[in-house]
């Protein structure tokens, strides 16, 4: 598929909204979505605890979140997760959903939990001729998700840069990259799910959800456009074809990334700032993306992921990227570059050591033409900071609107320069964002947050146990200074577009720490969370899909 600038042409609401269908197609569709043949007959190991793999399996790349399940139930087809969900249903056992193990709260791993449904081995990436589309199965790591699409039909779809994410939760959520300034979100490019759900008596039946208008299953598709994981049922495969995608072969149906782009990685050290040039330098990012985040800004083909890291790590780090086939894409860079320093003062230097997400890149200080997979694998595959399986999180996202106050960027500063804090594995994240994802209506998906220009991700890691109180109390602190205006959480207004689902806080549920008075509900979901309750309410009726955040039953 030609990439964005078709994709911009058409009326990417209604093109959302279903794609052109011949009548009957549905119930064709439906039959093929069941896999046939060993495949289909695949069954998983069933991991307890006196198994060496039990320890494994238990927890994610989180360890504050660990689990002590009767068992591990390794999944590897449809028929599989039917059998596995009605063995738990009827031995009433609480279960979670796992795929990669990136979640940052508790979902798949806690207490409470007797059952785990892992996914991580259903790794499938294929296309079905049937459905016109490009079947990724939950356990597929977003690294081989691209490099199975682009190797094989040239295609990919606009997720995230980190290599080991598990496509299951990151889709379901939502999910967004590099490319989502010029191609929106990855669920935008959802075609249809593979979901395993189970009725009031236990049954459990595979259903396909289309983005067709007379799929009777339809909102169980849109439900998975930003609902989030662990909500409604289990998804056994998604399928992928681009709005407005036409025609039968397979290159046209998904959308194209740049054959080459051109990125730069600079560092900024601490020692060349004073809080008023930190002040200027975040000021400089917020305005940016005030003035270039429409869905038709000719910088919709650059994004930037900005470290803003604590002073223990002596430096700030900047990762930028630009689709290097569009007209005049170094001068879009060296603008972009140029308007970043603008009155800092501050001399850039080769990024010669991993800072926040990024990796050590320090051949990238003069910008470089490169292959598209070959950046993908560059800055997403190896970063020990936030792929580290034995480390401790916290995380705290935010959607904004506007670019900062200066209480919010002092609020930044004054945390960021505590004298008592020594932790150089802590840093906010800000990543490029709007262009196209925001060209489509707030309920076209269940992904809400369609009007913001940069994303944030406020986070910090450590190794013991004995530390938490600390780093949580930090991170803590941080969060509610930056959004004291509004109770201590981004709320939904002119400044602020609420949260990011994928990025799960339980604090904003908690009264404690969310005194705006707005439900966690509303920053995660905005005005679409009663519909996704309806959504549950048909397909999980005895809310047996359950966890910390998820999707509540509507209230009778």
């Amino acid at each position: 598929m030609s990439g964005v600038d078709r994709r911009t042409m058409l009326g990417r609401s209604a093109a959302v909204a279903g794609s052109v269908a011949a009548t009957g197609l549905l119930a064709k569709t439906a039959a093929a979505a069941i896999p046939s043949g060993a495949r289909a007959a695949a069954v998983g190991a069933t991991v307890k605890p006196s198994d060496p793999r039990y320890p494994l399996l238990t927890s994610g790349n989180n360890q504050r979140f660990v689990a002590r399940p009767d068992y591990v139930k390794m999944i590897k087809s449809s028929a599989d997760a039917e059998r596995a969900l009605e063995l738990a249903f009827r031995t009433k056992k609480r279960i979670s959903v796992r795929s990669g193990g990136h979640c940052f709260a508790d979902f798949a791993a806690n207490p409470d939990i007797e059952v785990i449904l892992d996914f991580s081995e259903m790794t499938e990436v294929s296309y079905d001729a049937g459905h016109r589309a490009f079947v990724v199965e939950p356990g597929a790591r977003l690294i081989n998700v691209y490099e199975a699409l682009y190797k094989g039909w040239g295609v990919t779809i606009p997720g995230g840069i980190c290599y080991s994410v598990g496509a299951g939760g990151h889709i379901a959520g939502g999910g967004y990259g590099l490319l989502s300034r010029a191609h929106g979100l990855v669920s935008d490019h959802l075609y249809a799910v593979e979901v395993v759900v189970v009725d009031e008596k236990g049954k459990a039946r595979t259903v396909l959800a289309t983005r067709e208008q007379n799929d009777p299953n339809r909102e169980l598709w849109w439900a998975h456009t930003g609902g989030g994981g662990g909500n409604f049922g289990l998804v056994t495969r998604y399928f992928f074809r681009s709005p407005g995608a036409t025609g039968t072969n397979p290159a046209d149906q998904l959308i194209s990334p740049p054959a080459t782009v051109l990125v730069s990685a600079i560092d900024l050290p601490w020692d060349q700032l004073t809080e008023a040039t930190f002040t200027r330098l975040l000021k400089n990012f917020g305005a940016w993306h005030e003035q270039h985040s429409a869905p038709d800004s000719k910088y919709r083909h650059l994004s930037s992921l900005f470290n803003v890291s604590a002073k223990a790590k002596g430096s700030l780090g900047m990762f930028t990227q630009v689709d290097a086939t569009v007209p005049g894409a170094r001068q879009l860079l060296d603008d972009y570059l140029k308007a970043m320093l603008a009155g800092t003062g501050v001399t850039p230097r080769a990024l010669a050591k991993a800072n926040g997400e990024l990796p050590a890149m320090p051949e990238l200080l003069a910008p470089r033409t490169l292959p598209w997979l070959q950046a993908t694998r560059l800055v997403g595959t190896n970063n020990p900071t936030i792929t580290n399986p034995t480390s401790r999180g916290a995380h705290k996202s935010g959607y904004m609107r506007k670019n900062f106050t200066d209480h919010q960027v002092a609020a930044i500063y004054r945390h960021m320069t505590r004298a008592d804090f020594h932790n150089p594995d802590t840093m906010l994240v800000l990543f490029s964002f709007g262009g196209q994802v925001n060209a489509l209506a707030p309920d076209a998906t269940a992904n809400a947050q369609r009007s913001s220009i940069f994303k944030m991700c406020f986070q910090t890691f450590w190794a013991d146990e004995s530390e938490d109180d600390f780093y949580l109390g930090w991170a803590r602190g941080l969060y509610e200074d930056f959004f004291a205006r509004t109770g201590g959480v981004p709320v939904i207004d002119d400044r602020t577009d609420g949260c990011y689902i994928n990025y799960p806080d339980r604090d904003v549920s908690d009264p404690q720490h969310n005194t705006s008075g707005v439900p966690w509900q509303t920053l995660y979901y905005k005005d679409n969370y009663p519909r996704l309750q309806q959504v549950k309410k048909r397909w999980d009726p005895t809310d047996f899909f359950r966890h910390s955040l998820s999707v509540q039953l509507p209230r009778r």
